[in-house]
């Protein structure tokens, strides 16, 4: 089981960039990235596959969010542009053998998951 590792979260004005890392050793498996906003539940935001040549995003962030993949430094980023401060939460990276979007949001496929990392984006 792949346990990944988030870092990159901080605090950023409203516009402004982050980029997170997730570092999992072993076998390059399909990582997605999730979210937890503040009272709300922990929602999908975008998948990658093992290669690094498929990607999938939730529409809040589709032009905003490009996840990619070092496979040789076995992490996955995920570079956050033109922040809004609905983006704030808590971001998580999960991983799962296979690549599927139409079940990339459904948590329950996933077996390894990182401790998450904040991000806060201030208007």
């Amino acid at each position: 089981q792949v346990q990944p590792v988030e870092s990159g979260g901080g605090l950023v004005q409203a516009g402004g960039s982050l980029r997170l890392s997730c570092t999992a050793s072993g076998r390059a498996y399909a990582v997605s990235w999730f979210r937890r906003a503040p009272g709300k539940e922990r929602r999908f935001v975008a998948s990658i596959n093992g290669g690094g040549s498929m990607t999938h995003y939730a529409d809040s962030v589709k032009g905003r969010f490009t996840i990619s993949r070092d496979n040789a430094k076995n992490t996955v980023y995920l570079q956050m542009d033109n922040l809004k401060p609905e983006d704030t939460a808590v971001y998580y990276c999960a991983s799962r053998p296979t690549y599927y979007p139409k079940t990339a949001s459904d948590q329950r496929t996933y077996s390894g998951w990182g401790q998450g990392t904040q991000v806060t984006v201030s208007s």
